[in-house]
């Protein structure tokens, strides 16, 4: 890597999965950036000490995925936003290592794009798991004005550290209940790895949704999985992971290379054409 090479990379444990690379390594050279994406597999007694060498390897910024994200939060200034989340994924040097959490905008600007208008007198909302990505979800849908959000997770605790953190607009419920509040929603958003390959599939009565709700999944290792599949064949609108994971790459180009991309067909036909392959 010479000097002039503005380089960032994806921080986790494990990381040979991750898709950023080529997203950002695609935006690199369609927009003729002298630049380089990469992974770093750090385990976890080794992340406080590879983020603080970020600069010294190179490194202008970079994302931080699973199991880093909370950690990320007690080594850079975190925003607003990231420090109301919880977690970061997104670290960049503006004179210090400053960081944010950019999940938020690509679930809600995913969503705004395969549903618009889907915050249009949402009394309710559905979001099944309570972990970050969760966390990311709730804040977002707050921020955009839906009434109640109710939080089913197979840990009761953990649904309520929620509400704890956000807020009286949040509803706790165990996740045997998941069921009997979709009725009532006209949005459901799934944020575990249930219907993920290699995972077992999420058990839901999809049937008991409102004809005009929404159905959000984060998955996009399949990229149609059952429940999307499910919601389609009731004529509901969706939104997939994949979108998800294209949109929350958009900020973190912009500081570390200057330029906010665009999320083309042509790229994610490129994500789409991986994914298949790795079957």
């Amino acid at each position: 890597m010479t000097s002039t090479i503005r380089a960032a990379c994806v921080i986790g444990w494990p990381v040979a999965h991750s898709r950023s690379p080529l997203i950002h390594n695609y935006w690199l050279k369609r927009y003729g950036i002298d630049g380089e994406y990469r992974r770093e597999a750090v385990p976890p007694e080794q992340f406080a000490a590879f983020v603080r060498s970020l600069a010294a390897r190179g490194y202008v910024g970079a994302n931080v995925t699973l199991p880093h994200k909370e950690a990320a939060l007690a080594l850079a200034e975190p925003d607003e936003r990231a420090r109301a989340v919880g977690a970061a994924n997104t670290l960049w040097f503006d004179r210090i290592l400053r960081a944010t959490n950019t999940d938020v905008e690509g679930f809600l600007d995913n969503l705004d794009a395969c549903a618009p208008d889907w915050d249009r007198n949402v009394g309710q909302a559905v979001v099944l798991g309570a972990g970050g990505a969760a966390r990311a979800v709730v804040y977002g849908l707050i921020g955009r004005g839906v009434e109640r959000v109710v939080v089913a997770n197979r840990t009761l605790d953990r649904g309520q550290a929620l509400r704890q953190r956000f807020g009286q607009r949040v509803r706790a419920l165990g996740w045997d209940e998941r069921n009997a509040v979709l009725a009532d929603s006209q949005l459901l958003v799934n944020t575990t790895t249930l219907g993920m390959a290699g995972q077992p599939d999420l058990a839901l009565d999809v049937g008991r949704l409102p004809n005009d709700a929404v159905v959000a999944d984060l998955i996009y290792v399949p990229l149609a999985t059952k429940l999307l599949r499910a919601a389609q064949a009731g004529g509901l609108r969706t939104a997939d992971g994949l979108g998800m994971l294209l949109y929350q790459a958009r900020r973190g180009f912009a500081l570390w290379f200057g330029t906010t991309p665009e999320t083309t067909p042509e790229l994610r036909a490129l994500i789409e054409a991986d994914i298949s392959s790795a079957r």
